[in-house]
Parts: C-alpha cells; sequence; structure tokens
C-alpha cells in the first residue's frame, strides 16, 4: 500500500513545514512496526519549493491472519487460500488507515509542539493514492470527498489494460487536490479510506464509534453521505450506526444552536425516563371534573394527556387535513392516535431528540427504529415517517403540510427563541393549520401534587396564563397572516379555566378570516388586513 502527501511553498513558508507537521525528518526514512507488518516514511524529494511525504506500508498476510484469530482455518480450501492470496499488499484499505493513525498520529490531533503554529494553517496539498479499492465506482469518491474541499481525480484502473474489452476493476487511482489543514486531510483519509473498500480487516467494537466521531468532528455531521459514510466505516453494524448518527445530529444541532449536546438531548430524554408522553408531565393526581362521573362510582377520571389528543385530533378533523406534522412528537403517543384514522394519510413525527423518537419507533412497533421506513403494519408504513430536526430552524422537508401540530412544545423553548420558532412553523413550513397546546399556569392551583410556584416539569422555560396565550397566538397570527380560536382542554374551572390551553390557527384568506371564540362566539380572527388598518 502506498501514499503520497505534497505541498509547494516559499522561501518564507518552506513546504518542507511538512516534516514538522508530520513528525517525520525530511532528510530521514524511517520504519515503524505495526500488527500487519512494517509501515515506511520517506521524502522522495524535499525542497523549499516542493515536499513529497510518502508512506508505504508492507503488509505480512501471515500475521493478517493470526490477527484474525485462525478465520479461514477448517474451512473450504479456497477460502483459507484467499486469506494469504488476496490485494491487502497492495491496495488502499482500513489497514493503511490504521497505519496513517499510527505513524501519524500527532499530525491527525493537530499537534506540532516545535511549531505550534503550524497546524492551523492551510497548505496546498496534492494526495495521491495509487490503488485504491472503491465500491461504488469513482462517483462515489467523488461523492465523498469533493463537498470536504477537494478536487477529485479518481481514474479506474483497468483489469488489464491488454485487454480493455474486459472493462475497469474496482479499483481506481485517486489524486486529491486542496488547500487544507494538514490534521483534516488525515482525518478524512482516516475515515473514508475504509468506507470505499466497504470492508474492515479488524473486529468493530464499540469504541470505533468513538473513532469515527473524534475524526470526523467538524465535518462528517455536515456530510451530504453521512448515513452512508457510517454505516460502511462501523461495518454495517446497526445497533454502532444508529449510535453514531444519534451522537452526530446532536453535535449538529449542538453546533448550531451554541451549545452543548448534552443539553439538547436532556429536555426528552427526562421526560422518557419520568414516563410521560410528548415531553410534558403532568402532576400524578388529576382533580375530578363535573364529567368525571359520581363519588364512588369507581370510574377511573380520563387522564390529561388523552384528552389533549382527543382535542387535538377533534380540531384536525375539523380542518380536513390529510398530510400531518407532528412537531416534538416525543415518545409518538399523538402519532399513534393519528395512526388510527385513515382520513390522515401521511404523518412525520419531528423531534429533536434520536432517543425519543428511537422510543415512539419501539412503541409503534417500527421495524428499524430512528429511520424513515419500517413497520409491522405496511399500510402504516407508508403513511408514517420519524425524522430529526430542532423546530427553532427551518426545514425545507417540513413545507407543503395541511396541519402541524405543537402539542405541549412552545413552553420547553427559551423565550428569546420563541420568534424562531414562529418563524420556522408559520413563516417557513407554513401549513394550512397549525395546533397548539400548552398548559394553563392558573390552573395550577387544582394541583394538590404541584407545590406552589413549580411548573408543572423540570424542563418548562414558561407557563402561560390565558391571557398570555392568548396575547402570544394573536400577535403570531397577526404577523404571519392565519385566524386562530382558542379552545379549553379539560375540565374547565369557573375560576382559573382549563388545565390545557388550545389555539387552532387557521391560514386567512386574503382579505380577512371570521375565526371565533368557541366558548363565547367573540371574535379572535387575526388578520393581515385587519392588522393594516
Amino acid at each position: 500500500m502506498f501514499l503520497t502527501i505534497t505541498t509547494t511553498g516559499t522561501a518564507e513558508r518552506p513546504a518542507t513545514d511538512l516534516g514538522f507537521l508530520l513528525h517525520k525528518h525530511p532528510d530521514k526514512a524511517q520504519r515503524f512496526s505495526t500488527s500487519y507488518g512494517t509501515a515506511h516514511v520517506l521524502y522522495p524529494e524535499a525542497t523549499a519549493e516542493r515536499c513529497t511525504a510518502a508512506l508505504l506500508l508492507e503488509v505480512d498476510p501471515v500475521a493478517l491472519v493470526r490477527r484474525g484469530r485462525g478465520k479461514g482455518r477448517g474451512g473450504a480450501p479456497d477460502s483459507a487460500l484467499a486469506q494469504y492470496v488476496n490485494d491487502r499488499p497492495y491496495a488502499a484499505s482500513s489497514l493503511l488507515a490504521v497505519a496513517l493513525s499510527a505513524v501519524f498520529s500527532s499530525a491527525l490531533r493537530g499537534q506540532c509542539k516545535a511549531r505550534p503554529e503550524l497546524p492551523e494553517r492551510a497548505l496546498p496539498l496534492r494526495i495521491e493514492v495509487p490503488a485504491l479499492p472503491a465500491r461504488g465506482g469513482a462517483a462515489l469518491v467523488e461523492r465523498l470527498f469533493a463537498p470536504l474541499g477537494w478536487a477529485v481525480t479518481a481514474e479506474p484502473v483497468a483489469l488489464d489494460e491488454e485487454f480493455p474489452r474486459w472493462g475497469d476493476s474496482r479499483y481506481v487511482r485517486l489524486v486529491l487536490e486542496g488547500e487544507l489543514r494538514l490534521a483534516d486531510a488525515l482525518r478524512h483519509l482516516y475515515v473514508l479510506l475504509p468506507v470505499l473498500d466497504d470492508a474492515k480487516h479488524y473486529w468493530v467494537a464499540p469504541d470505533e464509534v468513538d473513532k469515527l466521531l473524534r475524526s470526523g468532528e467538524g465535518w462528517l455531521e455536515r456530510h451530504p453521505e453521512q448515513r452512508l459514510i457510517t454505516n460502511r466505516y462501523l461495518a454495517r453494524r446497526w445497533s454502532l450506526t444508529r449510535s453514531a448518527l444519534e451522537r452526530l445530529e446532536l453535535a449538529r444541532l449542538a453546533e448550531a444552536d451554541d451549545t452543548e449536546a448534552e443539553e439538547i438531548d436532556n429536555a426528552v430524554d427526562n421526560a422518557i425516563d419520568n414516563g410521560v408522553g410528548n415531553a410534558i408531565g403532568e402532576p400524578a393526581a388529576e382533580p375530578l371534573g363535573e364529567d368525571d362521573g359520581e363519588e364512588g362510582s369507581g370510574q377511573r377520571p380520563v387522564p390529561l394527556a388523552a384528552r389533549r389528543r382527543e382535542a387535538i385530533l377533534d380540531a384536525l378533523r375539523g380542518t380536513g387535513a390529510a398530510r400531518v406534522l407532528d412537531l416534538g412528537c416525543g415518545q409518538g403517543q399523538l402519532l399513534g392516535a393519528l395512526l388510527k384514522e385513515t382520513r390522515f394519510t401521511e404523518i412525520v413525527g419531528v423531534d429533536v431528540s434520536m432517543r425519543a423518537l428511537n422510543e415512539a419507533a419501539r412503541r409503534l412497533r417500527l421495524d428499524r427504529p430512528g429511520l424513515d421506513t419500517g413497520s409491522v403494519d405496511r399500510q402504516s408504513s407508508a403513511r408514517l415517517k420519524l425524522t430529526q430536526g430542532a423546530l427553532t430552524y427551518t426545514d425545507s422537508r417540513l413545507a407543503g403540510y395541511d396541519a402541524a401540530v405543537l402539542s405541549e412544545v412552545i413552553e420547553h423553548v427559551d423565550p428569546p427563541r420563541l420568534p424562531a420558532l414562529e418563524h420556522a412553523v408559520f413563516g417557513a413550513a407554513r401549513p394550512e393549520a397549525v395546533v397548539v397546546t400548552t398548559p394553563n399556569v392558573e390552573y395550577n392551583v387544582r394541583w394538590e401534587t404541584l407545590p406552589a410556584g413549580r411548573m408543572r416539569h423540570g424542563d418548562h422555560r414558561f407557563e402561560w396564563t390565558r391571557e398570555e396565550f392568548r396575547a402570544w397566538a394573536e400577535q403570531v397570527a397577526q404577523r404571519y397572516g392565519y385566524a386562530v380560536e382558542f379552545r379549553p382542554v379539560g375540565p374547565e374551572d369557573p375560576e382559573v379555566g382549563p388545565p390545557t390551553q388550545l389555539a387552532l390557527f387557521r391560514m386567512a384568506a386574503e382579505g380577512g378570516g371570521d375565526g371565533t371564540d368557541s366558548r363565547s362566539g367573540d371574535s379572535t380572527a387575526i388578520t393581515t388586513k385587519e392588522a393594516a388598518a
């Protein structure tokens, strides 16, 4: 296996600085023992104008078989022979990636004690790999490296130059050119060489997830081929792939939100641990309403969560919606209720927490949690999709739906972030109707188990009175051209109102709307035309 790294320079910034970065002196040829053979580092050229470092890995097939703990022994003769006669000594693979990590470990970490300013400097780099297995062909090589800032040349290698009609082999000659930090270039190679070979020549343990995320930090979370890279790098072990994808998405969202990944996942995780639905924890005991049955009748009161779901379904039925978004779907209780009604032909559950989505998938008996497909019920499979996303950022995938639901979600958002959520939902996604539910803080005094002044869930950033919720909803409706009406959810107390309050937004026709409060008949519709007046 052979790989070269070339850079150019000037008298002020000599190309031989590459030797400082790699921690290998250009005037020396060095050799290093590895578990699979011997690695050599040498410099075919080293001048101020141009410097090339070469890594040559001599693989010992016998050592490779021994490291495999006898794989192939005792089986078919051809299988045993293939352990010794193969392309491993000649084609770049995960073994070369391991050698890169072992020989250039400091360079991979971006460390240079002698010249600490060098690792942060972008260099004009040219990397050549004469023989690279590429399962997916030259097109896949381009898709993997081009988004990282490389100019890619991937020339297919013919099976036999004397017999062109035989076609091309699965190998390519790879040339990468670009201006990048050396550490970034080495990390790209460390991850993508085994991905293109689509084979790992050693046992893939759970710590491989940490290696992938460490080397992919800063680029893998935004790579368009993230799922393919992760799946192949982890040898298609689904449990490891799912774990890596969850952590990558949290890292991306944390970077966008300028916070820690643990903080993003904390709110819904707490809800799951507490056994509550839709990211909301209600106090353990619920006061009885007038319709909850006579005292001593033995009838159990209807849980508020069930009342809330029915109120949402009733609002959606009234809109005639068929394609519905459940934004902040949590563990999927509402998704399950939506699936029971065939009128809802397309249902999308969105949540920032992959843990919550996986729990929803388990509850709904999806075959492969965290993905957008799979269900025991084929009809449900065609109607339901789970997607990870942050509701404070616009997402083109959410545009064009008939209705969206924000059930017990807004109170988990920091008030300064609410305008971002409003724009993402009402301005960018812009469904025909939006259903929003949130706790009525005035009703908290009726919860015997809730201490005075305490909110219903530890992650709530606020809880609004009826007047505060109405003011917020009317402002949103006015700003984005919706009409809004308000409905109570749960037993309505004559003094403090219902435990949950619901707002139903409908996109207002140009020129005005006529939404009314379902309780009193008061006009509550806010339209663009009325706002202008």
